[in-house]
C-alpha cells in the first residue's frame, strides 16, 4: 500500500507504509529531520508529535525549532524534565500534571516537605544536568491496565486515577514517554532529545488542588518556562521585572484608586480618585455613542430565572451565574444585558426603517469566578461593560460592522493604543443556522476588513456556535496581548426571543444581533491601562490633573485664586498648601503621577504668571495665566493624548520618564 503526504509546496512524498512526522522530515533531509519538534495535520491548529503516524492523504506542515509554535513543544518537554529533577532530588515527591501555559509551564507535586526559594534553585540546576545528558525521548504506547498496575506499583496514586478516569471513558491505550529512566503519562507532543530545549527557568511557587477541587489534595505548584535562546529568556524575566513594577495592584494601592474586601469578594472598591478614571471613561464612550447614533439604555439586574432558560443561559452558564429566591420565584443576577435588551427589542413594533437599533448599556453585571483566578480588576465578579447590541438585517451587517471598526479605531487611537491585531473567527463544525446565513455573515465581515485595509487572521472554525465574530487583542507597551475588544454576529437570540420586523415586502423577519464592546470590562480595562501606561494616563483621564505647588506663604493668596479658577474651567486641582519644601512636594506629586504641576513663586505672583512642571519632566517657565489655563482646558475638551505644552516645555533629563509609556503612533497598520 501507498500513503501519500502532501507537503505546504503542494508536493507530495510517498510511503510503503504510514510514516511517522518525523519520517517525513527524514526523507526530505537530514537538516530538516535534526530540527524537527512537530508538525500540522490537515490545517489544524494544533501540533501533534513528530512521532504520530500519517494516513494516506494527509496534509502535514512540519515544525522545526525555527517556528513559533516549537515553544509548546519545548515547553510540554521541560515540564517534563522539571517533574524528573524534583524527583531525583526527592523520591518521595508523588507527580500530577504539569501542563503548558501561557509564558511557560508549570507542574503540582505532591510533596511531605514544603518546597523553598532555596528549592527552586536547586530543582532548576538538577534540570540543567538532565538536559545536558540529551536523553532520547521515547514514546511507548501500554495497555491502560498495565498502566494502572505500573504506577500504583511506583504509588504515583494521582495518575492511577487519570488512567482509570481514562479507562472509564473507553481508552484502551494510553501513551507514556521515556527520558533515560523516568518515564510520565502524557498524549505529548515531545521533542527528540532533551538537548533540543536551548533554555529553563523556574519561576515561583504558588498552592493548588488536586483537579482544582478545594475539597481534594492541596499540592505544591512550580512555575517555570523554557525559551528558544537565551536571549529570549533574559528578555523575558526583563519583561516581567517591568510588569512586577506595572502590576495594576500594586499602582492600584500606591495611587489610591482602588481595594478589595472580604466581604465581597471579586468585587472592587473605587475610590473617589479611581471612580474619576472609570467616569471619564465612561463619559469618553458616551460622547463617542452620539457621533455614531447608539441610544443608551437601563436594563434590571436580577431577572426571573425563565429569562434565562429562553436566552440559553441558564443551559450553558448557569456555573457562572448568582441565584436567589424571591416570593418563591427562582431570580438571578444577570452575567450579561443581551437577553434584557433583546426584551426592550420585542416591546415595540419595528419596521425596517427603524433598523439599525443600536442599544448601549453600562449595566453592572455579575460573573461568579472562583476564588484561585480572580486577580486583581482583571478577573472579578461584579463590572460594567461598554456593552451594546446592535439589531439589523442582513444586508445592513457589512455597514454596521465597518462602523464599529471605526469607532473602534478612534477610541484605541486616542488612548494611545494603536498596536491591536484582529482574529476573524469563521463557523466551528458545530453551530446553528443554515449555510446561505453564515456565506452573508461571513462574507460581510472579511469585505469589511479588506474594505478598511486591517490585517487580520483567520482563526478557522473558532467562531461561536451562532456565530462569525471579531476578537481585538490588543499589545501594550511591554508586549502582553490582551483581549478587549469583540464583536459577534447572533442569528440564535433573535429566533429565541422571537424577535421581529417588518421588511419591506411587509412581511416579518428576524433581525440579526451584533454582540460589540471595544473596552469591554472597564474594571479589566483599567487594570490592562494602568499596566500599560505604568499609571502615567492623559490628562483628561487622571483623577488629580493640576497640582498647585506654592514655594513661600507669601504665594497662598495668589494660588488659591489660581486654584478656583481652574476649578471653574472643570478642571481637577489640587493646592498643596502645605507648609513643606517644594523640592518634597514636587517629588510627591511625581509619585502620585499628576500630568501638570504649577510652581508658583513670587516671579509667577507678581506677574500673574505660572510656570509648568511636566510629568515628562519638560518645563515651561513664567507663562502667562490665562494661556495657560485656556492650553489646558483645550486640551481637556479635546481629550489630547499628550499636553500641547510638551511642544513648548524645555527638556530636562528625565528621572522618571512618563509620556513614552502612552504609544502615540498614529500610524498603525490597522488604522483605517
Amino acid at each position: 500500500m501507498t500513503v501519500s503526504i502532501t507537503l505546504p509546496d503542494g508536493s507530495k512524498k510517498e510511503f510503503q507504509s504510514e510514516p511517522s512526522v518525523l519520517e517525513v522530515a527524514e526523507s526530505i533531509g537530514p537538516r530538516l529531520a535534526k530540527d524537527t519538534l512537530g508538525g500540522f495535520l490537515n490545517g489544524e491548529k494544533e501540533v501533534v508529535d513528530l512521532r504520530r503516524r500519517l494516513k494516506d492523504g494527509t496534509k502535514l506542515k512540519i515544525i522545526t525549532i525555527k517556528d513559533k509554535e516549537a515553544l509548546e513543544v519545548i515547553r510540554h518537554s521541560s515540564a517534563h524534565v522539571m517533574a524528573q529533577a524534583v524527583q531525583e532530588l526527592w523520591p518521595d515527591v508523588k507527580v500530577t500534571i504539569g501542563p503548558v501555559i501561557d509564558n511557560g509551564f508549570f507542574y503540582d507535586f505532591d510533596s511531605p516537605r514544603p518546597f523553598t526559594p532555596d528549592d527552586l534553585e536547586k530543582i532548576e540546576k538538577q534540570m540543567r544536568d538532565i538536559l545536558k545528558r540529551n536523553h532520547e525521548v521515547r514514546r511507548e504506547e501500554w495497555p491502560v491496565d498495565q498502566a494502572i498496575a505500573t504506577f500504583k506499583k511506583m504509588n504515583e496514586k494521582y495518575k492511577v486515577e487519570l488512567i482509570e478516569d481514562l479507562k472509564t471513558k473507553g481508552e484502551k491505550t494510553v501513551s507514556v514517554y521515556h527520558q533515560g529512566e523516568w518515564f510520565d503519562l502524557c498524549r505529548g507532543p515531545h521533542v527528540q532529545k532533551l538537548g533540543q530545549i536551548p533554555a529553563v527557568k523556574v519561576l515561583s511557587l504558588a498552592g493548588a488542588y488536586w483537579r482544582g477541587d478545594e475539597k481534594r489534595e492541596q499540592l505544591q505548584r512550580i512555575y517555570a518556562t523554557a525559551f528558544l535562546s537565551e536571549a529570549d529568556l533574559k528578555q523575558h524575566l526583563n519583561d516581567l521585572e517591568e510588569a512586577k513594577k506595572r502590576d495594576h495592584r500594586r499602582l492600584g494601592k500606591d495611587l489610591g484608586l482602588f481595594t478589595f474586601h472580604q466581604f465581597a469578594p471579586g468585587s472592587p472598591f473605587f475610590t473617589p480618585a479611581g471612580a474619576t478614571i472609570y467616569n471619564q471613561l465612561i463619559d469618553f464612550m458616551r460622547s463617542k455613542y452620539r457621533e455614531y447614533d447608539y441610544q443608551e439604555v437601563i436594563t434590571p439586574q436580577i431577572f426571573d430565572l425563565d429569562l434565562f432558560h429562553q436566552s440559553g443561559h441558564y443551559a450553558n452558564y448557569r456555573e457562572n451565574m448568582y441565584f436567589t429566591k424571591i416570593d418563591e420565584r427562582d431570580f438571578a443576577c444577570k452575567p450579561m444585558n443581551c437577553p434584557g435588551h433583546c426584551i426592550l427589542f420585542g416591546a415595540d413594533h419595528h419596521s425596517y426603517r427603524d433598523l439599525p437599533l443600536r442599544m448601549a448599556d453600562f449595566g453592572r453585571l455579575h460573573r461568579y469566578e472562583r476564588s484561585g483566578v480572580m486577580h486583581g480588576l482583571t478577573r472579578v465578579r461584579s463590572f460594567s461593560q461598554d456593552d451594546a447590541h446592535i439589531f439589523c438585517t442582513v444586508e445592513q451587517l457589512q455597514s454596521e460592522i465597518e462602523s464599529f471598526m471605526k469607532l473602534l479605531n478612534e477610541v484605541y487611537t486616542a488612548l494611545g493604543m494603536s498596536n491591536y491585531h484582529v482574529y476573524f473567527s469563521t463557523r466551528p463544525e458545530k453551530r446553528m443556522g443554515g449555510e446561505e446565513v453564515w456565506d452573508k455573515a461571513e462574507a460581510a465581515l472579511e469585505a469589511s476588513l479588506k474594505k478598511l485595509g486591517i490585517n487580520y487572521t483567520i482563526n478557522a472554525g473558532d467562531g461561536a456556535f451562532y456565530g462569525p465574530k471579531l476578537d481585538i487583542m490588543f499589545v501594550d507597551a511591554i508586549r502582553r496581548p490582551w483581549q478587549l475588544g469583540t464583536m459577534q454576529l447572533d442569528f440564535n437570540l433573535p429566533s429565541a426571543f422571537q424577535l421581529k420586523f417588518i421588511g419591506e415586502d411587509n412581511a416579518e423577519h428576524a433581525p440579526v444581533m451584533i454582540h460589540r464592546a471595544i473596552l469591554g470590562s472597564l474594571e479589566r480595562f483599567i487594570g490592562v491601562y494602568l499596566e500599560h501606561t505604568s499609571g502615567h494616563l492623559p490628562m483628561w483621564m487622571s483623577p488629580t490633573q493640576v497640582r498647585v505647588l506654592n514655594v513661600t506663604d507669601k504665594q497662598l493668596d495668589y494660588c488659591q485664586h489660581l486654584t478656583n479658577e481652574l476649578k471653574k474651567q472643570g478642571l481637577r486641582v489640587h493646592f498643596d498648601s502645605r507648609g513643606e519644601k517644594l523640592g518634597f512636594k514636587i517629588r510627591e506629586a511625581q509619585l502620585m503621577k499628576v500630568p501638570l504641576m504649577l510652581i508658583i513663586g513670587d516671579k509667577e505672583k507678581d506677574n500673574e504668571t505660572v510656570s509648568v512642571r511636566l510629568s515628562s519632566g519638560g518645563l515651561v517657565a513664567s507663562m502667562p495665566k490665562a494661556e495657560f489655563i485656556a492650553t489646558v482646558d483645550a486640551d481637556n475638551k479635546a481629550r489630547t493624548l499628550v499636553s500641547s505644552l510638551e511642544k513648548i516645555a524645555v527638556k530636562e533629563a528625565p528621572k522618571q520618564p512618563v509620556a513614552k509609556n502612552v504609544q502615540t503612533n498614529n500610524q498603525s497598520k490597522n488604522q483605517p
